[in-house]
């Protein structure tokens, strides 16, 4: 059987539609499913539409958060409860293509545990935030050592790979890194990015940027590695510096150096703030992991 997670965020204008498409859709290619909406805390009639649709098509299953744990909890709440010999993560938008869904299902069928949805385009996104997305992604692939180029979430996994992410005990997770980082056999299926068939998108800039952050420091050292980078070239800077500073001082011209000071002050001051900054974010992290608490909480499932 084949489980299909859709994270749902203020849907409630997408979930009929989506489970009617993808029901169409693999009914047609006589692929045995369940469909698994998981309500991220919804300010909207979501839940409401998730039950109504549940009440009409017996493949449908709900999950209902008690507030907004985000995307990925979300995800991990889908793995959680699928029943599925393998796995399809997708948006519940349809801005990921429904019929993609029966390909990867047949590569799965070839041997694949893996199969990676890879955007051949990004949509109508905007030039800044693709600019921002791609610069985001060669951080993430230079970091961590696993390419992820046109990385999205939208994928198939075999059940033995869902195990091997749920053994995954940190709190704070990228999943998009995690399902390739675990390995297994894998190929890609290339998509174009659809549009929005109703409601708008949940993401702006701001939700964006801390999206990045928060998932670079969940998979990545890097801004650690930039502290003793940024140190390791302010020394140099001081050298260079301290060396004028002695050459002005022996030809008796050493008051002209205040600016210099100044300057060198400033230098040293910021990247010492940044990189305290780093440093702070990265202990917060190690505190919320510490505390334990659950990834998500449910309120709420359909029988």
């Amino acid at each position: 059987m084949l489980s299909v997670i859709l994270p749902s965020y203020n849907e409630e204008l997408m979930i009929k539609t989506t489970s009617k498409t993808l029901s169409d859709i693999l009914e047609k290619e006589k692929i045995d499913y369940e469909l698994i909406f998981v309500d991220d805390g919804s300010k909207d009639d979501t839940w409401h539409e998730i039950m109504e649709e549940k009440s009409t098509n017996s493949r449908v299953r709900g999950v209902r958060f008690s507030r907004n744990f985000g995307k990925e909890a979300a995800i991990f709440a889908g793995l959680a409860e699928g029943q599925g010999d393998c796995t399809v993560i997708m948006d519940c938008d349809l801005q990921h293509p429904p019929e993609k869904v029966v390909e990867m299902y047949r590569l799965w069928e070839q041997g694949y545990a893996v199969v990676e949805g890879v955007k051949t385009s990004r949509g109508s996104e905007s030039f800044i935030h693709r600019m921002c997305a791609n610069a985001f992604y060669r951080i993430m692939s230079k970091a961590t050592g696993v390419n992820m180029k046109n990385a999205s979430d939208f994928k198939l996994i075999d059940s033995k790979v869902v195990k091997a992410i749920l053994k995954c005990p940190e709190k704070n997770v990228f999943f998009r890194a995690l399902s390739s980082w675990v390995g297994f056999k894998s190929t890609i299926v290339e998509f174009d990015v659809n549009e929005r068939v109703a409601g708008e998108s949940k993401w702006n800039g701001k939700s964006l940027f801390i999206y990045a952050i928060t998932n670079i420091v969940a998979f990545s050292t890097a801004p650690l590695q930039f502290v003793s980078i940024a140190g390791f070239f302010t020394f140099l800077f001081a050298v260079v510096m301290g060396i004028q500073s002695l050459i002005r001082y022996f030809n008796g011209k050493a008051l002209e150096g205040f600016t210099t000071v100044i300057l060198l002050i400033l230098l040293i001051g910021s990247v010492l703030m940044i990189s305290l900054g780093f440093i702070g974010y990265y202990l917060a992290k190690i505190y919320e992991e510490i505390k334990g608490r659950p990834r998500y909480i449910i309120s709420d499932k359909t029988d």
